[in-house]
């Protein structure tokens, strides 16, 4: 069956890249020790001078993103606390807070004559401080709070520098067009949604011995396996383009245990879309490959359906594209696949065994992180962007991403942020953000990609009667359900020809 993207509770997983440092910081601090000098340094103290943080309140961790005249947080700084803040605090709380303790620290509220000279160091920090939130966290400028409180900061700054306005205005133009590409983005998600549910399950009604034939087939549309994996690639990178960083830390919130009243912020406004329209994706493309295989009448054209989709899958890890790889791999493991015994008995499969190696789940999917680790480092290398594509088995990043949030808590007990944990998840969430970025270097084909989007396919259901009738059932349980499901068709069909009817 193909990957479930929420893991059981009960299933055990070793993230990747978890430290034994971050491992030892998991299990129950003592809270006197973890009081003390780490609370008591300055601004940037925890990634500058000294050991990095490992725990603080909530208000120290606030005050070290607080940007001054002489003083500037490290960027990995700001992206790891971004991201994780909206578990404690929303981003429009977060950026009142940012602001007010700024205009207390450099005196902007007008009580007094501005220091120009002061405010001309600070001014460029915190512009340049919003802008990388802009950047890396577009989603959460969409309430208009936010950028109020952004302009509010600017104005206050402007009479030192009427450049300031002019640095806003760009950078408030360059987050409306990518508020608007994400928007498009998703919108277009949903019609792909729309138009990809139907199923061809009922069509199968009435046949005797093979299914009907259906208008075309992926063969039909595209006969070579490294176009098709091509624009599966680009298919996936553009799902991947969509997926903002928060959603990594949406996706598993729990409620703050230092909150007794309301719910996290982010329970409340759960925004997953884009990455749950990715799994829809994985498990589409799962039973599309399903279906080709089921659908032809002859053992020997589902024979070759076989073979294509290996010599597909094979290119796709020649790419780096182990999502779709991943995908295929499922779908041709599907039940009404894998018991087409004579079917595969005509298929050259040592490829496609060697493919299921690099995909082995043993060892925690050790042969699939270890070709990971070489098409990051053939990534980093790179001499052409095709070398630098990157898209890893997304449910198996997102299983990584739960077991350190289950593994961890986000508190200690003595009430501090946990920060050792969001570190190592600002890791694997920036590792993804940067393979995310890379353009698709192949020409699109836009025939390709309605096909993968839209074509009919089975359910379930449908591809086991598919099945069935390709290859007849070989036992008493199969024969069972293929009677059940055949009854089962036909009550439906009865039904909608009533409904029709009437």
């Amino acid at each position: 069956m193909p990957q479930t993207v929420f893991p059981a509770a009960g299933t055990m997983f070793t993230p990747s890249g978890f430290s034994p440092h971050l491992a030892s910081t998991c299990s129950e601090a003592d809270p006197e020790e973890e009081e003390g000098p780490q609370e008591a340094r300055g601004p940037g103290a925890c990634v500058a001078d000294g050991p990095p943080i490992t725990s603080a309140s909530l208000d120290t961790l606030i005050q070290h993103l607080v940007p001054t005249a002489d003083y500037y947080p490290e960027k990995a700084y700001v992206f790891t606390f971004l991201l994780s803040a909206r578990l404690f605090i929303s981003p429009p709380e977060l950026l009142a807070r940012l602001c007010d303790t700024c205009i207390k620290q450099q005196q902007l509220d007008n009580s007094s004559p501005l220091d120009t000279a002061k405010v001309r160091k600070f001014g460029p920090k915190i512009l340049q401080l919003l802008t990388e939130w802009t950047e890396t966290f577009p989603t959460d400028f969409r309430e208009e709070k936010m950028v109020g409180l952004f302009k509010d900061i600017i104005h206050r700054i402007a009479p030192c520098d009427e450049a300031y306005w002019k640095t806003l205005n760009q950078v408030l133009q360059t987050l409306n067009q990518k508020l608007a590409a994400i928007a498009q983005g998703e919108e277009s998600i949903v019609k792909v949604n729309a138009s990809s549910v139907s199923s061809i399950s009922d069509k199968l009604v009435g046949f005797k011995t093979k299914p009907p034939p259906i208008q075309k087939d992926i063969l039909s549309i595209c006969n070579d396996p490294y176009t098709l994996a091509q624009q599966l690639t680009h298919v996936e990178l553009e799902h991947l383009s969509y997926i903002g960083p928060e959603e990594f830390v949406q996706a598993f919130v729990q409620k703050d245990p230092l909150d007794s009243t309301q719910p996290c912020f982010s329970e409340q406004k759960k925004k997953t879309t884009n990455l749950e329209a990715y799994v829809r994706w994985f498990n589409r493309l799962c039973y599309l490959v399903a279906t080709e295989i089921c659908m032809p009448a002859k053992k020997k054209q589902r024979a070759q359906v076989i073979e294509f989709f290996i010599d597909v899958a094979r290119e796709c890890f020649n790419i780096g594209n182990f999502n779709s790889l991943m995908a295929i791999i499922s779908g041709m493991n599907m039940s009404p696949v894998s018991r087409l015994k004579k079917t595969w008995g005509k298929a050259k499969t040592a490829k496609f065994f060697i493919l299921e190696h690099q995909m082995d789940p043993t060892g925690n999917f050790y042969n699939y992180r270890t070709a990971l680790r070489g098409a990051v480092h053939r990534s980093q290398t790179a001499n052409s962007i095709r070398e630098k594509i990157v898209i890893p088995f997304f449910s198996l990043l997102i299983k990584d991403i739960y077991f350190l949030n289950e593994g961890c808590a986000n508190r200690l007990p003595n009430g501090h942020v946990h920060f050792a944990k969001f570190v190592e998840l600002a890791r694997q969430v920036g590792e993804f953000m940067t393979w995310k970025q890379i353009e698709c270097p192949f020409e699109t084909d836009r025939s390709i990609l309605h096909y993968l989007h839209t074509a009919p396919i089975f359910s379930e259901d449908g591809l086991y009667l598919a099945s069935y009738e390709s290859e007849s059932p070989e036992n008493q349980v199969e024969k069972d359900r293929w009677k059940a499901l055949r009854s089962n068709i036909l009550v439906k069909t009865k039904e909608l020809k009533e409904h029709h009817g009437s």
